[in-house]
């Protein structure tokens, strides 16, 4: 008798963020099927039934990551008040990120796919452009601070975006590679030395600065 019709006996929403956990320990191409299905309690035929492919499974993995544990670095950009507030806020939640992964095996659009084989290229190619979005969204936020007067209008916004986006990578892989929490986090105090320095003056500051000059 067919099984068409017949209701799944498993639950998928589950069974995808099972299948997040796996993807985001063992990277894509080192999550195997058989991985996939014991994490899962089911067998192949479900598992393609549900979900189509191992790419379609780890492109909905993905998204399900970006809205659950690896939406916190995105989401301080827009709520934190000040451009370096909120740079430093995105850069320690990257940190959290990566330690919370399985195995802190760091962000899962960061590592989840490197050095792809040719039959994963699109994949690669995808994951490339969400890092490039990750990017656009922080030199936005960064242009935002220079508006907002945080930073002086002459800042190179694209190369401080460039920088943070690379430290915030970083943070990813120094964490697979078993850095501390505390190392994590210095790197990140550091770093915010560069955004610090280009720090606009305070309102204060800049008319005790016109008073002084005209006491010259």
């Amino acid at each position: 008798m067919s099984n068409r019709g017949r209701p799944r006996s498993f639950d998928r929403d589950l069974a995808l963020r099972r299948a997040l956990e796996v993807f985001w320990a063992k990277g894509y191409e080192g999550a195997q099927i058989a991985d996939l299905t014991l994490a899962m309690g089911i067998n192949p035929p479900s598992f393609y039934a549900a979900f189509g492919s191992k790419e379609a499974a780890f492109r909905e993995a993905l998204e399900l990551y970006l809205g659950t544990s690896g939406a916190g670095s995105m989401r301080v950009l827009d709520e934190v008040a000040t451009v370096q507030e909120a740079i430093e806020a995105m850069l320690r939640e990257s940190v959290e990120i990566a330690l919370a992964a399985p195995h802190a095996k760091g962000c899962l659009v960061v590592l989840g796919l490197v050095n792809c084989a040719p039959d994963n290229a699109p994949l690669g190619g995808h994951l490339a452009e969400m890092r490039h979005t990750t990017f656009r969204r922080i030199q936005q936020r960064i242009e935002r601070g220079v508006r907002d007067g945080d930073l002086p209008a002459h800042v190179d916004t694209k190369a401080l975006a460039a920088f943070y986006c690379t430290v915030m990578q970083g943070l990813s892989l120094r964490a697979r590679d078993g850095a501390s929490r505390e190392e994590l986090l210095g790197t990140v105090t550091l770093s915010m030395s560069i955004l610090n320095a280009h720090k606009s003056p305070s309102p204060a500051s800049r008319r005790n600065s016109r008073t002084g000059a005209r006491r010259v």
